[in-house]
């Protein structure tokens, strides 16, 4: 019988050449005292809206319309950058939180729908009227997934792909919410 020297993929506790099953991450349940002690996390979770056990993405999404009175301050460009900042950051911060979470685009990271309801919102008239309008047709893009939505959300991982699919919906959202706006205006 000739020895097989251990490949970097076998397991070497046993005498089987054949490799080990890869490690499977643990499910992590993420509570409000983990978001505390992890800034990054928190705002990935928005805040603690993620940890909504009914639709965590629409908790996610309504607060971050509740910042829409103080983002409508500010000058168009200053919104821009706003979102723009929004947008790299969410990247890193969605990319850090779905590295450490089961799964692929954990439900309870949300910062991807402050993202995506921001871009929905932008250049809206700043009105509580046109704000829930715009939420709810992101909404509807963001539960639906329409195509290529959808695609983009199960072809592409990590960061870019948690916040991609999101600011996809919200281009649509802003579509569909400008129309309305220059058919009613």
């Amino acid at each position: 019988m000739t020895d097989v020297p251990p490949t970097e993929h076998a397991d070497p506790e046993s005498a089987n050449p054949l490799p080990s099953k890869p490690a499977i991450k643990p499910t992590v349940k993420p509570t409000m005292n983990m978001l505390l002690r992890d800034p990054i996390m928190l705002l990935a979770f928005g805040f603690g809206s993620g940890l909504s056990p009914k639709a965590p993405g629409t908790a996610g999404s309504f607060l971050a319309l509740l910042f829409m009175p103080v983002l409508a301050l500010l000058p168009v460009w200053g919104y821009l950058l706003m979102l723009a900042l929004a947008i790299g950051a969410g990247i890193l911060i969605c990319d850090y939180a779905d590295s450490r979470l089961d799964g692929h685009d954990h439900s309870g990271i949300v910062w991807d729908e402050f993202a995506g309801l921001w871009l929905t919102l932008a250049c809206v008239p700043a009105s509580w009227t046109w704000w829930l309008f715009g939420f709810v047709i992101f909404r509807c893009f963001d539960i639906l997934k329409p195509w290529p939505i959808s695609v983009i959300d199960r072809k592409i991982s990590g960061g870019v792909g948690v916040m991609l699919d999101d600011l996809l919906a919200g281009l649509g959202a802003w579509i569909v919410v400008m129309i309305v706006i220059m058919m009613v205006g």
